[in-house]
């Protein structure tokens, strides 16, 4: 047992990296059940595609509107207890929305709103959590933690978490959100156990957040690399966002399948990110990032065509299957590349930045995704991620050698 808990999380790694991917972990079940439990209530309560969008938009928005804060605030604020609180928040509107079930008081304005509260809460906890890895393992290892915190996402996340939900819905559309209510707390305590290094802030330079702010924008600017990913990946959200936004509708509807095979269409993604992280490391060493980044645009944008053309959920299911580890793939290289590039002083802005750009995408993706599904059908914005996927990364091909940096340091896997 001892040798495999060592292979898992290595001793490297430290105590302080193990709470937090235990904490990770578990807050990511919770999340996992809301993947499939959130847009099945909404679409139990309407069959309207531009509401059933509009949750996503609702859910995606919270980044694009505190982002920016959420990355400043991280740098300045005690970081630890920054996740403790907003994970406390996030668990309390759960509650309450599990009160308003009980009660038969929830409504799509209900929902909605409850949405809302949480991603805001998540945008405060996700951007921190993400700038607390580099104060607690070494930069050559940082490859080797991203690779075991998203392979927690990965199968507890996308694998267990979403058929859990489903699960739990159909036995009652209150379980799920008590279940992910009880883990989220349960997350925010393991986090407390943590103990973080001295902040490397200058304290005696006292700024305006606006300063701060603009400092995390200057310096993706000018670093190429990460200039690139952030500029990828919000174009990428935008056609990924259409597409994703009305995906409960595609599965029941275009596949024909239930409320626990819309479920089961997360999972089949997830056994892809596990294929994704066993291939990892040989990927990493005999790939270069900029050709990883290549080879993932091409998969993605194959992505939405096979979707678009196909009526069967045994040619949807493969696809979803190699997305999956195209996400895995794209996800861990892109975090890693952007953890060691940037100092640790402005990781949290760094890092609010490129959560514009993912969010900004998904935005205006799912409010195209929604009005191309009410006027040409569900397989409308498939389409429209396609043709737009195409055109982009033909535009985008030559910049993403940028990411194949001079300085990057090889993967410890």
């Amino acid at each position: 047992m001892s040798r495999l808990v060592e292979t898992l999380v290595p001793t490297r790694l430290g105590t302080g990296f193990r709470w937090l991917l235990a904490s990770s972990w578990i807050s990511n079940l919770g999340d996992g059940i809301a993947l499939a439990a959130g847009p099945l209530l909404v679409a139990s309560l309407t069959q309207d595609a531009r509401l059933v969008a509009l949750a996503a938009t609702v859910q995606w928005l919270p980044p694009l509107i505190f982002g920016l804060l959420a990355g400043a605030l991280a740098d300045r604020l005690d970081r630890r207890l920054m996740v403790v609180v907003v994970d406390l928040v996030r668990a309390a509107v759960l509650a309450l929305l599990v009160v308003a079930i009980l009660t038969e008081r929830v409504s799509i304005a209900v929902v909605l709103l409850a949405l809302f509260l949480v991603g805001t809460a998540e945008v405060f906890a996700d951007n921190t959590s993400q700038t607390l890895l580099p104060m607690l393992v070494d930069r050559r290892d940082l490859a080797a933690a991203n690779q075991r915190l998203q392979a927690g996402f990965i199968t507890v996340n996308q694998l267990a978490g979403p058929p859990l939900g489903a699960a739990l819905f159909v036995a009652g559309s209150v379980w799920p959100f008590t279940a992910q209510a009880v883990v989220v707390a349960a997350g925010a305590v393991l986090v407390s156990r943590i103990v973080l290094p001295a902040h490397r802030r200058d304290t005696a330079r006292r700024t305006h957040l606006r300063h701060d702010i603009a400092e995390g924008f200057r310096w993706v600017r000018h670093h190429a690399a990460v200039r690139t990913l952030v500029l990828t990946i919000f174009i990428f959200n935008i056609t990924f966002g259409a597409a994703w936004s009305v995906l409960v509708l595609y599965a029941t509807r275009r596949l024909g399948l239930g409320e626990l095979g819309f479920g089961l269409v997360t999972t089949v993604g997830a056994l892809g990110g596990l294929a994704g992280i066993v291939s990892y490391g040989w990927i990493t060493r005999h790939v270069s990032l900029g050709n990883v980044m290549r080879i993932g645009l091409v998969v993605e944008t194959l992505t939405h065509l096979g979707l678009a053309i196909t009526t069967r959920p045994w040619v949807a299911m493969p696809i979803f299957f190699v997305f999956g580890a195209h996400a895995f793939i794209w996800g861990t290289t892109s975090i890693t590349i952007r953890q060691r590039a940037v100092p640790s002083a402005l990781q949290g802005r760094v890092g609010s930045v490129n959560l514009v750009g993912v969010f900004g995408g998904l935005v205006l993706g799912s409010g195209l995704g929604g009005l191309l599904a009410e006027r040409w059908g569900v397989t409308a914005p498939f389409w429209f991620a396609f043709i737009g996927s195409t055109v982009f990364v033909v535009l985008i091909w030559r910049q993403l050698a940028h990411i194949a940096h001079a300085d990057e340091v090889p993967a410890q896997v």
